[in-house]
């Protein structure tokens, strides 16, 4: 199905171009030979991969025939790359048997561990074990012998299609302490499960590392299970049991129709049939047409909180989920089952189709998260034209449905994610053995592309891409030797979507970039409409229309595919690709600068680039950049052919030093050729990533001398003696460069960190992310806390190495304006608060160690702060220059500034007590000075100003903070704004007029917030008109004040409302400041500060009315003109109806004019308070002797109203009440509307209910009142 030909064809002249198969045809497997003819290997091809037993130079062994420059990024990145050969003992052994001519290395299995990141291959009568993904992996191999009791017998068959020999699983024992990423850590701890997968032998190994004092345990099928030819055992997986010394359980499915239990111990193997699901039945070529187990793949993730496990077993017709205990006796449970294969399209895959003979679930995987379950299905199919016979290959990807509860489910409760995806139209057909050995694997790179691995020892790799599927066919040389395993490169952090990795027999660890898959895949063909198809279809017909030269999958040998339909291919847009233009451009500007290091001229240098285009890309595209990051990324040569221990810090600070030359002879080479002033004109992102390359090799150069200074050697990137907090950094931020770069997967990691130099803000991100790696939280306090100041001081000589390069580079920098510097990025930014906050998490919990150990977590958080700050300040303005939304930001900022520097400042005296006994009283002020100064200034450059308050008080220090608050001058928030609050807040009004006569304009600034305390700074300053303004708006203010004349505050505290005698006290003040300026309108501002004096009076005398209960809360509130009328209106008192026309007499037009419905309220109350009846029938009784009723109607309460609005004491109110409530209707109200005609007191008092009776009197009283003198009126105008 998926193997290579034997011999590759001429390559084409377009080359690394996707195309398809030859849907014509049927590919057919020529079988590979697993041992050449002789010692020697002849007409090796020039692209292959040398002999395992050649010498092997990393460059040469990955790509011998691509160009590679000297930082490893030129390279060919449409094949697959080889990241690690195999061990030595490996090769060792091939090597023997190669010369000795066995057939040992026939019966290779092998396998990878993903959880473990352990490779394991059988060869011979061994078992070679190491990790993968280490870069010293080769040279840790662990060697285990197998057991003489359990030959490998009568199998020595040469075809490419028997199963494999051995199934293997590694069973972690260190899976309880899992950390936050895996594939860094090594695994201490494991064992090793193998099982035969011809006889069902098992052999277990409790303890890898062990295995000399721990011996491994057997365990011989029985003879039942060796019955027929079918039976092998096809799948095998395997969990630790926690709780439990070196324990384990495995399930092994068979093609006997049985699924095993396996427990295993140190003492012992335990197999016990589970399930049997024989009920076999055979067509026409011998395959398998009834029910039984096929694939085994773990469900759910390991170690979990559950003691549940469950896995999912592929039959013949369905998917079946199991549950097992780990934790009690290891019972299973069934779970669930979904069916496969179906009539329902909708469920599965759908039977009973035209073409189909047979329908063969083959191997089933789900994806890292748990979401995705994917089915390999093969299809015997026969052409209705021909009457042939082939195989087509489908993926079924399914998931759950929404909802759907495990462990409650019946049925089918999974759901299509997508069509079925036919991979292969058509294929030959091959033997159960081959068929049966094919495996899957999902979760890789490309995002949702899964790898089939077929049973003769090829791969292919399946993407699902805008509605059309990919194929790329593995493309390795032909002695790599069959594929044996494969699985996806574990990445840092538990995130899924690595790139494919694969073992192969001969050629150690590939691993398939995600750009070989977009570039080198090609469509599948459709399904031929002619019937061509047969398997006697000529060979050299199916070599012809299957080429795999390069990374090219199988493609149509003429023009004549374009006429069969299949014309779409892959859109490719979306991978990047540097332009032939910026290939120019880099290569113009390399050569170049060669030039200019050799003969030191530039001649039309400009011009060149100018022509060439090379300013046209902006940022890190730019050829600029890309040439300075060579620079700094350059590998070092002699590390090529000497990697391993023998690296030294020696060699790596000579690189460094050698990368600085150049660096500089880089810069000097832009200045002198002009292109320095076009690219800080033009292209000024391009010549900051450009100098920042300088600033990161500055830094890097400062972390080798600390790292020099800590006594560590390069000697392993995992010996125990190099457990420090910084070699952790380096090794943890190697490893993620590493991992980023395949090309560098052979590299030890103290080589990729210091090599990487544009990667340095890597190292922060393991900082942010990894803290707990490079600290563990299970040290000691003391531990933690040396490992935290080691890492603190490694970030600050990186950024102080970093801000020297600056300063002394400062005019070659561009205007910084929305330019956004590599340390002010949120990784740097995030990296640094990390390790700050694990100062200060240390800091609170030092109280068990000494005084120095204390001491150094305070310098190590002090110098880092300065830093720190430093970074979120340059983020904050350069976002707020761009326009970008940086409020949170800048509220991280501030929380973790003030968090900080209080935090030190309380450290600071704490230590400053711990030597006060030592200290004599006259120098404890010098000792929290020298504590202070750092503190002090770092919190005046990022105006932390409630640090700085708290300095200067604790020292008591006048000048020093006068000398703060002259470097804060000026904005509103400023340090002396903030000190006028502080002494605000403590009531020290003294001091703070005072010491605002030096700071005139901040000081009026903070008083305007405060009009308390401004009418006195207006009065120092002889402003009397604005302090009488002031005071008046102070006395009528109804928000909580403080009173600053000393007499008030003396009695009254901070926060209260001012009392009416207060109030009045403000006013008389307001009007000795009104006479004291004399300014153009100060009548009429005595005028209405004597009309609000009334109204505080009247306010005193009503309430001399109220409830007891309610006296002490009305004195402290200021109730409005319109709150005492209605007050006056509720209590329906008489003197009190009087105090309401008082109210109005006091206010201006326009509140009468506004208030005009209370006005008629008010005469209305006056009329009720008064007997109109009795007044009557007195009036009607002596209505001979008329000069009684003038004396009653003085004594109403109308005639008083009348008399206090319109009479001789009305004289400044007379004009206001008449003007809008005159006593009769004017002539003029004939031209008024009506409402206007009826505001007059007649008219009002005409909605009385006893006007109809008394409406003359009630007149007469208004009339009464109104006129000047009783004596005056004609006595006439008293009888009715």
């Amino acid at each position: 199905m998926f193997s290579p030909p034997a011999k590759k064809p001429l390559q084409s002249a377009r080359k690394n171009v996707a195309v398809e198969f030859n849907g014509n045809s049927t590919p057919v497997t020529q079988n590979r030979r697993p041992l050449p003819e002789g010692p020697s290997v002849s007409k090796r091809p020039a692209a292959g991969t040398p002999a395992h037993w050649a010498s092997r130079l990393s460059a040469i062994a990955r790509f011998p025939s691509a160009k590679r420059s000297d930082t490893g990024n030129d390279v060919d990145t449409v094949k697959p790359v080889c990241v690690g050969e195999l061990p030595q003992l490996v090769r060792d052994a091939q090597l023997v048997s190669l010369q000795n001519r066995t057939l040992a290395d026939a019966h290779t299995s092998g396998g990878l561990d993903k959880e473990t990141s352990l490779a394991w291959i059988v060869h011979g009568k061994n078992v070679f074990i190491w990790n993968y993904l280490s870069a010293n992996g080769s040279r840790k191999c662990t060697a285990l012998e197998l057991p003489s009791t359990t030959p490998e017998d009568g199998y020595a068959s040469r075809s490419s299609f028997h199963t494999k020999s051995w199934l293997g699983c590694i069973i972690s024992w260190d899976s309880s302490k899992k950390t936050s990423f895996r594939g860094l850590q090594q695994c201490h701890s494991a064992g090793l499960l193998l099982c035969s997968g011809r006889n069902g032998n098992l052999i277990y190994w409790p303890d890898i590392y062990n295995a000399g004092s721990i011996s491994p345990v057997v365990f011989v099928a029985s003879k039942e299970l060796k019955t027929s030819n079918f039976c092998f055992v096809n799948s095998l997986i395997a969990s630790a049991v926690p709780n439990a010394t070196h324990c384990c359980i495995a399930f092994a499915c068979s093609s006997g129709g049985v699924l095993w239990k396996i427990y295993c111990r140190p003492s012992g193997i335990e197999c016990k049939q589970m399930l049997n699901f024989f009920n076999r039945g055979y067509d026409h070529r011998g395959m398998v047409l009834e029910n039984y187990p096929r694939s085994l793949v773990w469900y759910s993730f390991f170690p979990s909180d559950k003691p549940e496990r469950q896995f999912l077993l592929l039959t013949e017709h369905e998917i079946e989920c199991y549950e097992v205990n780990l934790s009690s006796n290891l019972s299973l449970m069934k779970l669930w089952s979904h069916e496969v294969i179906s009539n329902d399209s909708d469920l599965g895959f759908e039977m009973n189709v035209t073409n189909q003979d047979g329908i063969y679930p083959l191997a089933v995987d789900v994806d890292g998260d748990r979401n995705i379950v994917s089915t390999l299905i093969g299809i015997f199919c026969k052409d209705q034209v021909t009457g042939s016979h082939h195989m087509q290959y489908s993926l079924l990807n399914m998931q759950y449905k929404s909802g759907g509860d495990i462990k409650k489910a019946r049925g089918n409760i999974l759901e299509k994610k997508e069509p079925v995806q036919v991979i292969i139209t058509k294929a030959r057909m091959d033997g159960e053995e081959a068929l049966f050995s094919m495996g899957l694997n999902l979760g890789g790179k490309p995002f949702g592309s899964t790898i089939i691995l077929s049973g003769d020892g090829t791969a292919t790799v399946s993407h699902y891409r805008r509605s059309s599927l990919l194929l790329y066919q593995l493309d390795l040389p032909n002695d790599a030797g069959r594929v044996l395993d494969a699985c996806v490169l574990p990445l840092l952090d538990n995130s899924e979507g690595g790139d494919w990795a694969v073992l192969t027999e001969k050629a150690g660890i590939w691993v398939v970039p995600e750009r070989v898959v977009l570039l080198g895949g090609g469509v599948p063909p459709k399904q031929s409409s002619s019937g061509v198809g047969d398997d006697d279809i000529p060979l050299r017909d199916e070599r012809r229309g299957y080429s795999l030269s390069g990374s090219n999958v199988p493609r149509r040998s003429s023009s004549e595919a374009l006429d069969a339909g299949d014309k779409q291919m892959p859109r490719l847009n979306e991978v990047p690709c540097q332009s032939s233009q910026d290939d120019e451009s880099e290569a113009l500007l390399n050569q170049l600068f060669n030039d200019f290091l050799v003969y030191g001229h530039v001649d039309g240098a400009l011009a060149k680039f100018r022509n060439s285009g090379a300013f046209d890309k902006e940022g890190e595209l730019n050829p600029f950049s890309r040439t300075s990051k060579s620079i700094v990324d350059t590998l070092a040569k002699h590390w090529t052919a000497a990697r391993g221990p023998e690296i030294l810090l020696s060699l790596v600070g000579t690189l460094l030093v050698e990368k600085q030359l150049k660096h500089k002879k880089f810069l000097q080479f832009l200045a002198l050729s002009k292109c320095h002033e076009e690219l800080c004109s033009k292209q000024r992102l391009s010549l900051q990533v450009t100098l920042e390359h300088g600033e990161k090799l500055a830094g890097i150069i400062q972390l080798k001398e600390l790292q020099n200074s800590t006594g560590y050697s390069t000697a392993s990137d995992s010996d125990s003696s190099n457990s420090g907090a910084l070699w952790n950094l380096v090794q943890l931020a190697g490893e993620r460069s590493r991992r980023s770069s395949i090309l560098l997967m052979d590299r030890n990691n103290t080589e990729v960190f210091y090599t990487k130099i544009s990667d340095l803000e890597e190292i922060f991100l393991c900082l942010d992310r990894q803290l707990d790696h490079v600290i563990s939280r299970d040290a000691s306090i003391l531990v933690q806390s040396r490992s935290a100041c080691e890492l603190s001081n490694a970030c600050v000589m990186i950024l102080r190495g970093a801000s020297l390069y600056r300063s002394e580079h400062h005019l070659w920098y561009p205007p910084p304006e929305g330019l956004m510097p590599w340390y002010a990025k949120t990784v740097v930014c995030h990296g640094l608060s990390s390790i700050a906050s694990l100062l200060l998490q240390l800091l609170n919990a030092t109280s068990q160690l000494d005084e120095s150990v204390h001491f150094e977590l305070y310098s190590n958080l002090e110098l880092l702060s300065e830093v720190l700050l430093e970074s979120y300040s340059v983020a904050i303005t350069t976002k707020d220059e761009r326009k970008e939304e940086h409020e949170s930001l800048l509220n991280e900022y501030k929380k973790l500034r003030d968090t900080i520097l209080q935090c030190l400042y309380e450290q600071a005296k704490t230590l400053a007590k711990a030597k006060q006994q030592e200290s004599t009283e006259e120098n404890q002020k010098d000792i929290l000075t020298m504590l202070y100064s750092n503190i002090l200034s770092v919190a005046k450059k990022h105006e932390a100003y409630k640090t700085m308050w708290s300095i200067c008080n604790d020292l008591n220090d006048s000048e020093l903070l006068h000398s703060m608050m002259l470097g804060s001058v000026g904005p509103k928030d400023g340090f002396c704004c903030f000190v006028f609050e502080q002494l605000y807040e403590s009531k020290q009004y003294s001091k703070l007029m005072r010491l605002g006569e030096d700071f005139p304009n901040e000081l009026t600034s903070f008083l305007k917030l405060h009009p308390d305390l401004l009418w006195r700074h207006e009065i120092f300053l002889h402003q009397f008109s604005s302090a009488s303004e002031t005071l008046h708006a102070v006395s009528l203010s109804k928000a909580d004040i403080s009173p600053s004349s000393t007499e008030e505050a003396e009695s009254v505290s901070n926060g209260k409302r001012l009392t009416l005698r207060q109030r009045k006290h403000l006013l008389n003040l307001a009007k000795i400041s009104t006479f004291a300026g004399r300014d153009v309108d100060w009548e009429h501002k005595i005028t209405r500060i004597e009309a609000d004096l009334s109204i505080l009076r009247l306010q005193e005398e009503i309430l001399r009315f109220m409830p007891d209960e309610e006296k002490p809360k009305a004195e402290q509130n200021l109730l409005s003109p319109v709150d005492l009328i209605e007050f006056c209106l509720e209590s329906r008192n008489s003197d009190l109806s009087l105090r309401a026309f008082d109210v109005f007499s006091c206010t201006s037009h326009s509140f009468l004019q506004s208030n005009f419905s209370l006005l008629e309220d008010c005469w209305m109350n006056a009329a009720d308070q008064d007997d109109w009846g009795k007044l009557m029938s007195v009036t009607d009784e002596g209505q001979v002797e008329g000069s009684i009723d003038l004396k009653m109607l003085k004594d109403t309460i109308l005639y008083q109203a009348s008399s206090k609005c319109y009479g001789p004491e009305s004289e400044s109110s007379y004009a206001r009440f008449h003007e809008v409530i005159p006593l009769q209707v004017i002539e003029e109200s004939a031209k008024m509307d009506d409402g206007e005609a009826n505001r007059s007191l007649e008219g009002v008092l005409m909605k009385h209910r006893d006007y109809q009776y008394a409406g003359k009197l009630m007149r007469t009283a208004v009339y009464l009142g109104a006129q000047h003198g009783i004596n005056a009126m004609d006595e006439d105008q008293l009888v009715f």
